[in-house]
């Protein structure tokens, strides 16, 4: 029995596809890049098309995975997670990754983007890692638990092909829905002006503490060796959807007051 359960872990890491570097796949950065840009100021958005040269923020949000195959960018390969330490509930700079996390990362953006002396250079660079990270930031299996490697080690069947956890909330569930960022970004939950106000509130350790307590749900949502489909995709892609308008509404509230 133990030499068959093997076999078969095995034979299914054989067909996962995508390496756990990966997160929300280009269409969902893309969805959380258009809505971001529809909800930009007029001096925001005149900032940023000078400084991105005209490109959007949908084009520059995959940039923070692109560079993931060059060595020089290795540094910046912890920056797209962040994991508590196993016991520990509360955030803080002493269990922090030293390497970097998440939160450090965004919070640097935030500090090269506002800083007069940055040059123009290091803002493009910064500006299109931000647009990246707050993506990430609202994939909740990027807030898991490292021992697991957010979830890419638990092994599933994805309509009878083999997956992951991670790779399940990075890309399956969005690529099954076969829709384009432009159409996901367009058929977003309508939202009064107050509730864009609220969900945009609070801190970048907030919304990941939010992020957190989702990857839990999801943690608790499938099993290892399950097969997932349909039913998954009708109990978890509303979720999905709600994460990329959060990252979207946040990502332009925070441009927004960085070029007030």
């Amino acid at each position: 029995m133990k030499s068959f359960i093997a076999t078969a872990v095995f034979l299914l890491s054989l067909n996962l596809g995508f390496s756990n570097n990966y997160d929300w796949g280009q269409t969902g950065h893309r969805t959380t890049g258009e809505i971001a840009d529809n909800h930009l100021s007029k001096k925001a958005r005149k900032q940023i098309e000078k400084l991105l040269q005209g490109k959007s923020l949908a084009f520059v949000s995959t940039f923070g995975d692109e560079i993931k195959s060059d060595s020089k960018y290795r540094e910046f390969g912890p920056w797209h997670y962040v994991n508590l330490p196993k016991g520990e509930t509360k955030y803080s700079k002493e269990n922090a990754n030293p390497d970097g996390d998440l939160l450090m990362a965004i919070n640097k953006c935030v500090e090269v983007l506002k800083d007069k002396n940055s040059s123009r250079e290091n803002k493009e660079f910064y500006l299109k890692m931000l647009v990246h990270f707050i993506g990430d930031l609202h994939q909740p299996l990027h807030t898991g638990r490292g021992e697991d490697r957010g979830g890419n080690d638990i092994l599933v069947r994805w309509f009878g092909e083999g997956s992951n956890l991670h790779r399940v909330w990075d890309s399956d569930m969005i690529d099954s829905n076969n829709m384009s960022y432009s159409e996901l970004a367009q058929n977003t939950k309508g939202l009064s002006e107050l509730q864009k106000k609220q969900i945009t509130s609070g801190s970048f350790e907030d919304w990941m503490y939010e992020s957190k307590a989702l990857s839990e749900k999801v943690y608790a949502s499938a099993k290892v060796g399950e097969k997932l489909g349909y039913r998954y995709m009708y109990d978890w892609f509303p979720v999905v959807r709600e994460q990329l308008q959060k990252g979207g509404l946040r990502l332009a509230s925070v441009l927004n007051e960085i070029y007030r």
